[in-house]
């Protein structure tokens, strides 16, 4: 059965969507069948694996609301083990149709329980807010990872964020639990970065990844190719990074 990870942080611009991206194809190159789920309307994660998120008639709004089944909108990508559920503008309507509707917080809960047998990882690349899908994903999570750019307002995001996963363990998933913090952009010779990282590690001591990632440009660039960066250039400091991911995670 597979494992279903939730990539989260409301504050945007912290490397969620190329955390997503990259992880789940360093994972699945270690012959791990890797599900993305994305499920921010911006549909980054998407067009980040070479999808044409205009052109698709089928994304994850449309199975969240039951006009399409999971495989007719399912995406096997051009990546090892990599299938992406993907999504585009529609999803930002869940919020209003979702509103109203019983068991409004279980709608992805639901239909990633029928097929989280055919994959090793589920990795649901969330959007910038605490907003209702957000709380679907963390709803229908095993785990969340938070990755955190480091700079001081990281640290007012992940208290909110915290107090969300306490509310969502109390209410909905009482099985949610931290897979990890990990840090991106990161840059050794700043000390803010420093202070962020000794910061958080008062939060989560036993939490954080040891590996952490760059600045690198070839991780900016691989995206307007529609490819992970391990794609794109698998000699880069940014793909490495995610490689050594993958492994740890692997190993947790």
């Amino acid at each position: 059965m597979g494992k279903i990870i939730a990539v989260a942080n409301q504050k945007g611009g912290v490397g969620k969507t190329t955390t997503v991206v990259n992880l789940a194809a360093a994972v699945g190159s270690k012959g791990k069948k890797v599900l993305v789920v994305d499920f921010d309307p911006q549909g980054n994660a998407t067009s980040g694996f070479g999808i044409n998120k205009r052109g698709i008639r089928a994304t994850v709004y449309e199975v969240l609301t039951g006009k399409y089944k999971f495989d007719e909108a399912c995406v096997k990508t051009a990546f090892k083990n990599t299938d992406v559920l993907p999504s585009n503008i529609n999803l930002a309507a869940t919020e209003i149709e979702l509103v109203d509707a019983e068991n409004r917080a279980m709608a992805l809960k639901k239909v990633l329980a029928a097929v989280r047998e055919r994959y090793d990882y589920i990795f649901i690349d969330c959007p910038p807010s605490l907003g209702l899908l957000t709380l679907n994903a963390l709803s229908a999570c095993d785990s969340l990872l938070i990755p955190i750019q480091c700079e001081y307002y990281a640290l007012e995001g992940l208290s909110q964020l915290m107090t969300t996963v306490r509310q969502i363990k109390k209410l909905y998933n009482s099985h949610i639990e931290i897979e990890g913090v990990l840090f991106t952009m990161y840059d050794a010779r700043l000390n803010l970065t420093l202070q962020v990282v000794n910061e958080v590690k008062k939060y989560f001591p036993q939490k954080i990844f040891s590996t952490v990632i760059p600045r690198n440009v070839k991780l900016s660039e691989a995206p307007s190719f529609g490819c992970p960066v391990m794609y794109h250039d698998g000699s880069s400091k940014g793909s490495n990074a995610y490689l050594e991911l993958a492994e740890e995670l692997i190993k947790r």
